[in-house]
């Protein structure tokens, strides 16, 4: 579904869906089509970072995959 106006966690204008249990628009990084809801709604239930919805949680650069040392 297409909506108009910026994702409201990320603030990036490409906002494909509405979170069915908050309304919040989002874009797709930040929505999972399997459940129908955000990732804070996600982060809520299950819990960890709505900014990370891979749920990787690294802190590495980007650009960077590994250290060896």
């Amino acid at each position: 579904m297409s909506v108009s106006g910026l994702c409201e966690i990320c603030q990036r204008p490409e906002v494909d869906h509405t979170c069915d249990r908050c309304g919040n628009l989002v874009c797709d990084r930040h929505f999972d089509a399997q459940l129908g809801i955000c990732s804070e709604c996600v982060a809520e239930i299950e819990g960890g970072d709505p900014a990370d919805p891979t749920g990787t949680g690294d802190d590495m650069p980007d650009g960077v995959d590994t250290y060896e040392f």
